[in-house]
Order: C-alpha cells, then structure tokens, then sequence
C-alpha cells in the first residue's frame, strides 16, 4: 500500500487542538482498491437511535472493528467488535507505520450518499482517553467536514477527498465537536475509517 505521508499536509483548527489534512495519505490506485474491497468486506449495520425519547434509524450503516472483542458504546448504542478484515488492516498497519500511533479499534461509517449524515458530537468518551490521538481516512465521495468550538462556537470547515487522513489530536475532542451535514449534491457512496486506541471497555 502506497502512502504519501506527510508530503503535503494543512492545519484546520486554528486553536486549542489539532486537525491535520494530508490529501494525498493513498494513492488513488490505493484508495480505489481499498474502498471496492471495503464496501464487499465490512459487515454494514443499521442502528437505532433515541432522540427525544423516539427510536430513529442512525442516517449511515457502520461497524465496530477491534482486538480482543472490545465493545464500545457510542451514542448510547453498545456496538459488538467484528475482526479486522485484510484491508482494515493493511489501512491500519500503514497509519501505524506513518503516524506512529497505535490503534486497535476502528468505527467504520457508511454513507450511501448526500442524505446520510453524522451530527455534532465528539470522540470524548472516557475509553478514548483525555486526548485521544483519531485517525479518520476517507474513501469515496468528497464530504465536507465541519467543526464547531464549544466555547466560542467559531466554526471551521474542511473536505475530505478520496484516499485522505485527518489526523485528529490533542485538545481537539474536549475543544471541539464535528459533524457531517447533508448534501442534496453528493449522490455517490463515502466510506469513512476512525481509527483509535481505546483505554478501557465502555
């Protein structure tokens, strides 16, 4: 697997915690692969959320991957682990190589096109750790990616093409919150992996 890290990278936060763009982290041979073999090889859930006291489909399919049948609970949804397939882990073995952090857990996302979306939230969870390092690598259809500060609800926003990493870290979850928005003008499927090292079992 071909990486291009950290050739060309960009800061988006301009304060209280990190968030770096690099563009190019996969060949585009690389990431076309990755993102053909995923969509066949990640076993995609529908889950249910509770807003307001009613039970709603979460707008995306995901999966739970980690060791050692780590559970996790993420918007109050206990999610199973599922193992690593073979191009979870040559995408994780390649951000070991070229961050060199370790994760051993990754939440898969699926968005099948513009009508799926992910609201404000952070990845705080006491399992993550006080700063946690997450690595985020996208495949597929380009989606914008916002940020909103918690304090100063300053905003800043960032795309995240093809074959990209967003290297997320420091204060940015205890600072920051981000979100997915809608999009009538995306009509193709994005794949996206957050990647992470969780502490202990939520």
């Amino acid at each position: 697997m071909t990486s291009l890290f950290p050739s060309d990278s960009l800061e988006v936060l301009p304060f209280d915690g990190s968030a770096q763009l690099f563009p190019h982290f996969l060949s585009a041979l690389d990431a076309n692969e990755c993102f053909s073999a995923l969509m066949s090889e990640v076993p995609w859930e529908e889950h249910h959320l509770v807003l307001f006291g009613k039970k709603v489909p979460e707008p995306r399919r995901s999966a739970w991957i980690a060791d050692n049948n780590i559970h996790y609970t993420y918007s109050g949804v206990e999610r199973t682990s599922h193992t690593w397939t073979p191009t979870l882990a040559k995408v994780r073995n390649a951000l070991v190589q070229q961050t060199g952090h370790t994760f051993n857990s990754a939440l898969a996302n699926l968005y099948r096109d513009g009508n799926d979306a992910m609201g404000w939230h952070s990845d705080d969870e006491p399992c993550n750790g006080p700063e946690p390092v997450i690595a985020s690598v996208s495949f597929g259809a380009e989606r914008r990616f916002d940020f909103r500060h918690r304090l100063s609800k300053e905003k800043t926003s960032v795309m995240l093409p093809h074959g990209s990493l967003l290297l997320m870290s420091g204060l940015s979850q205890h600072c920051w919150q981000h979100s997915i928005a809608r999009s009538k003008k995306v009509t193709s499927s994005r794949i996206n992996l957050t990647f992470r090292f969780v502490t202990t079992a939520t």
